[in-house]
């Protein structure tokens, strides 16, 4: 369970793999989320840990749209920078509205490479430009346009460049609603993030559910796996 948080995602993507079938919640989770700096260290830690090509893998686990799209983030060539250019928004914004809304049918690939490959304030530049263009949130043009694996992968893409943090509360808070607590998604959350932005998630949760993060863990879960949670937490 104390595995570095780089070591503990490479664990978790090659579990979401490994046998009949893939959880692609995972895959999406981790590979849509992470920086540059840590999609290279989670292909590094898997190959050491499992003499595997992370690559290859998700290759040979998913298709078409989806595969397309986690390679191209697997590339972690995404421009980091905090710089806006203007025009370069409308020029994006309007590409979108033609491969999607403007058309019959979609462009996956105009969608994929804007949302992998943007920093993440020219993206919210670009989603309001499109809203204007449109009159449609970015948002709501992707349930419209897209469907399955791949939508949630544009839309973990689009909240993470709105507000990453607030990404993570959502789905710790999805984790623990309704019937039985998915509790791989509560450790991945918790454990992957200890090290990074924690904090900043725990005042997101409180923020939008108006109920702290520990509180809520404490009606969840319980015994051993609550104790360890809530000490990662402290």
């Amino acid at each position: 369970m104390l595995d570095s948080p780089v070591v503990f995602a490479a664990k978790e993507l090659r579990r979401a793999m490994k046998g009949a079938g893939t959880d692609e919640d995972v895959l999406v989770e981790i590979l849509c989320t992470r920086t540059n700096e840590e999609l290279r260290a989670v292909k590094e830690a898997y190959q050491e840990l499992f003499e595997r090509d992370l690559e290859e893998d998700i290759e040979g686990d998913t298709s078409g749209d989806v595969r397309n799209l986690l390679i191209t983030l697997l590339q972690a060539d995404r421009d980091e920078g905090y710089e806006v250019n203007e025009e370069q928004a409308v020029e994006d914004a309007t590409e979108l509205f033609e491969a999607g809304e403007g058309r019959f049918g979609t462009d996956e690939s105009t969608f994929s490479f804007i949302l992998a490959k943007r920093n993440y304030l020219q993206l919210q530049a670009t989603f309001k430009v499109y809203e204007q263009l449109s009159g449609t949130d970015i948002k709501d043009a992707i349930k419209n346009e897209a469907s399955g694996t791949l939508r949630d992968c544009y839309m973990t893409l689009v909240r993470c460049a709105k507000n990453l943090q607030l990404y993570y509360a959502r789905r710790l808070n999805s984790a623990m609603k309704g019937a039985g607590t998915d509790e791989d998604t509560l450790i991945r959350i918790i454990v992957g993030r200890s090290e990074i932005d924690l904090e900043t998630i725990k005042d997101m949760y409180s923020e939008k559910y108006d109920v702290p993060l520990r509180d809520a863990l404490c009606s969840e879960c319980g015994g051993d796996f609550k104790r360890l949670l809530l000490q990662i937490l402290h």
